[in-house]
């Protein structure tokens, strides 16, 4: 009966010492892990330390600041302009510019009679005979003197269309006559005729009168204004 009891005693103490090893291998585990988290969240903490400040930066930058003083100035509530839309001017003048071609053959476009005209189909004869009698009064003009080439198609461009906007229809294009050009022979002359006529806007020119500039200018008539 004694000899049970031993047994009994010596089974449970092993039990006991395993159980602790159990825990104390499970209490190491824990310490290793919370000493990780604690070096990943100190990690964690350096990185955002380093990193700049914005608020410190634009402080820095511009430097000391002072409050404006308070003059006790009212705010008014002033009206704004009306939206413009420049760019869409802007794409629309690039391509009546680029529409103003200098390959197109005048001659096919211009009816020559007793003096230089161009009038689209289906207008009169007449409206022809009415621009060179100055029967239209002239509501605005352009001098492309001293223009290059491309400074000149862009202008003229630019100003049919402000002309469109504006309401205005009977017009004056002045070219020169070419008499300060090499060879004395007009550059401009040739090419804002053909540029002229390829503009649906114009729907007639003639060659100006000589109070009006003679040679070294067109009266333009533009759509809107044929009766």
């Amino acid at each position: 009966m004694t000899q049970a009891k031993g047994r009994t005693r010596v089974g449970s103490l092993a039990e006991l010492g395993a159980l602790r090893e159990t825990l104390q291998r499970r209490t190491r585990e824990a310490a290793e892990r919370a000493a990780l988290a604690a070096r990943e969240l100190a990690v964690q903490r350096a990185r955002v330390q380093r990193q700049p400040d914005p608020h410190g930066l634009f402080a820095r930058a511009v430097g000391p600041v002072h409050r404006l003083r308070d003059r006790g100035l009212a705010e008014l509530d002033l009206p704004r302009p009306p939206p413009h839309p420049r760019q869409r001017e802007l794409d629309e003048a690039a391509a009546l510019a680029e529409s103003m071609s200098d390959e197109v053959t005048v001659e096919s476009l211009l009816l020559t009679d007793d003096g230089l005209s161009f009038r689209r189909p289906g207008i009169g004869a007449d409206v022809v005979s009415k621009l060179r009698r100055g029967h239209w009064a002239l509501q605005g003009q352009i001098d492309l003197h001293g223009c290059t080439r491309d400074e000149a198609r862009e202008a003229l461009a630019d100003y049919l269309r402000a002309c469109q906007r504006r309401g205005l229809r009977c017009l004056r294009v002045v070219h020169g006559k070419g008499l300060g050009s090499p060879g004395r022979q007009p550059v401009l002359k040739d090419k804002v005729q053909r540029w002229l006529a390829q503009s649906a806007d114009v729907i007639a020119f003639a060659q100006a009168s000589g109070p009006q500039g003679g040679a070294g200018a067109l009266v333009v008539l533009l759509a809107g204004l044929v009766r």
